[in-house]
């Protein structure tokens, strides 16, 4: 197997070469750092995904819209990067997620999703 990937680990952004068919044989060239291998044998064979979407705000816990100019949803993220082949299904599990305010920038929504160990955090903090 032969692929060729840009490392995205540091500022160096190196275009490396890699051929092998497993990780434990895995050749690396165009790397400048030890981080390129390690990257690459995440890429080919375990990919994973920071990932990013809004949750719902549930409707009556919103401040009186005069006061308050808030969003109808709040900003979330994975707490670290998650496996690629389980995307869509955790994307259908967020839509279904509501949250009550006040929240903190950093707060746990969920733990362990999909039994990943990964969480998801609120990125915004509204009242």
């Amino acid at each position: 197997m032969k692929s060729d990937l840009t490392c995205v680990t540091c500022p160096f952004s190196c275009s490396m070469e890699v051929v092998g068919q497993g990780p434990e044989d895995l050749v690396v060239v165009g790397n400048r750092c030890k981080r390129g291998l390690a990257y690459a044998k995440e890429e080919l064979f375990a990919p994973k995904r920071l990932v990013t979407s809004t949750l719902r705000i549930v409707p009556e816990f919103l401040p009186d819209s005069e006061q308050w100019d808030l969003p109808r949803r709040l900003p979330c993220r994975t707490r670290s990067a998650f496996p690629r082949e389980l995307i869509p299904e955790l994307l259908e599990i967020i839509r279904t997620i509501e949250v009550v305010l006040p929240i903190k920038s950093g707060d746990l929504i969920r733990c362990d999703l999909l039994g990943t160990g990964v969480d998801l955090i609120a990125t915004r903090s509204l009242p």
